[in-house]
């Protein structure tokens, strides 16, 4: 596979993100923020499922211990499950650290092998520090663990579970920090200044090398950069904004890649799910395990 491919019956998401492998399911999930809704792309047979959710949901993480997910919504932190064949999702609150910020949501976010969730939260209207990063713990107990963020984005860990990755988009920059064993972190680090003019820093994930891929909202790209930061190549893809990419397949050699539709109404598959071939192998999907 040389080029992006649109993935059929994908639709045209208002704000596609959040995009995850499933080898239970065999099957990539993804969300639209702003349309709410999540969608499941079964790759048993390309079918793909919609549900709608009551609130703006940011992402969703399999959960190691039964069925179900948990997700980001607008309000917190949730419990969520999928109907069969469609319709609303069933979610149920578990925290929402936020209580005093309604205005905020929750963006994106990833698990690590002990079983916890990092993730990050942000202004709706884009506008304003008022989002933070937080660690939601196996017991389900909560934790700010960095602040101020304008748009937090892509958490992501690396294969040894030792680094986290995380960006401000606003801020063109993608830090580091270490991972304590109690789930503390050190201190923030720039890891890479991103070039704006090939698109701000969205979400992330790392290959199996240990190499980080980012996706370039804005850029109509995905990037692969080295353990040290340097860029070491991209692919293309046909729509500009582009929002956070995973690794898929039982040999996690495939990846697909979500997008938005918001504010490019004219780029003709802006919103739709693209499948590329990333040319390496990725890590396995870790759950929460609370």
């Amino acid at each position: 596979m040389s080029d992006a491919v649109v993935v059929a019956g994908s639709g045209r998401s208002i704000l596609g993100e959040g995009v995850t492998w499933s080898a239970r399911a065999n099957a990539v999930f993804w969300v639209d923020i702003l349309g709410l809704s999540i969608r499941r792309l079964s790759l048993a047979d390309g079918s793909v499922t919609r549900w709608d959710t009551p609130e703006r949901t940011g992402w969703l993480i399999e959960r190691a211990n039964g069925d179900g997910f948990i997700a980001g919504l607008q309000s917190g932190f949730h419990d969520l499950t999928l109907p069969d064949g469609g319709g609303m999702a069933k979610v149920t609150r578990i925290a929402d650290p936020e209580p005093d910020l309604p205005e905020n949501r929750m963006n994106d976010a990833t698990a690590d092998a002990a079983g916890r969730v990092w993730a990050g939260t942000m202004p709706v209207s884009c506008e304003g520090a008022s989002g933070a990063l937080y660690r939601l713990d196996t017991d389900r107990s909560w934790t700010k663990v960095d602040a101020p963020y304008t748009i937090a984005n892509g958490p992501a860990i690396s294969p040894d579970g030792r680094w986290l990755f995380h960006t401000d988009t606003a801020l063109d920059t993608i830090f580091r920090f270490a991972i304590n064993d109690d789930g503390s972190l050190g201190p923030r680090s720039a890891h890479v200044a991103i070039d704006s003019t090939t698109g701000h820093p969205d979400g992330m994930t790392l290959d199996a090398e240990g190499c980080l891929w980012v996706a370039r909202w804005g850029g109509a790209r995905v990037t692969r950069f080295d353990a040290d930061g340097k860029e070491m190549r991209h692919i293309p893809l046909p729509v500009s904004q582009i929002t956070r990419m995973a690794f898929a397949g039982p040999d996690l050699d495939r990846m697909f890649v979500t997008s938005a539709a918001d504010g490019v109404d004219h780029e003709e598959h802006a919103g739709a799910l693209f499948e590329v071939d990333p040319g390496c192998r990725g890590l396995p999907t870790l759950a929460f395990a609370g």
